[in-house]
């Protein structure tokens, strides 16, 4: 597998919005309402907050792309959450790319940019019954503590 991250343009961000609108690959988000709107009208905003200012250490963003068939599969991310004192972090793989190693991939991929940026640890809330966290076991990743709504993941770099 030839998996990269790849810095979206603006132009780019049709995945994105393809991504979350996807039933299928948005059903992971369903206990917080499933498929998410992103119109391109505000693509420009997103994409400013996200990718253009992510040298002020607050956001990271990227998509996951398959070098060889020059295809973007998903996407990965993290961001400062103010609640939770800590980088908090996603990996979303488009539904018609799940089972072939994208999300352990992407998972370490993101890690590594992490830690090349400084970040010591990253948690991710994953809904309860939520496969992803078998995924994040295996990836180093510890369970921290759970509610009755999810489960908090975490994996120091």
């Amino acid at each position: 597998m030839n998996l990269e991250l790849y810095r979206p343009a603006v132009c780019d961000l049709w995945f994105k919005r393809d991504l979350l609108a996807d039933e299928a690959t948005m059903s992971y988000n369903r206990a917080w309402g499933g498929t998410v709107d992103f119109p391109e009208e505000l693509w420009g905003r997103w994409h400013a907050a996200w990718v253009e200012r992510e040298g002020e250490g607050r956001r990271y963003y990227r998509y996951l792309r398959d070098a060889d068939a020059g295809e973007f599969v998903g996407e990965v991310a993290y961001r400062w959450d103010p609640e939770y004192e800590s980088f908090i972090m996603d990996v979303i793989v488009h539904a018609r790319y799940r089972g072939r190693g994208y999300g352990g991939a992407g998972l370490e991929l993101l890690c590594d940019a992490a830690r090349e940026c400084g970040v010591a640890t990253l948690r991710d809330n994953v809904a309860l019954g939520n496969p992803a966290v078998g995924l994040f076991l295996r990836h180093g990743f510890a369970e921290e503590w759970r509610s009755d709504e999810f489960v908090m993941l975490r994996r120091d770099l």
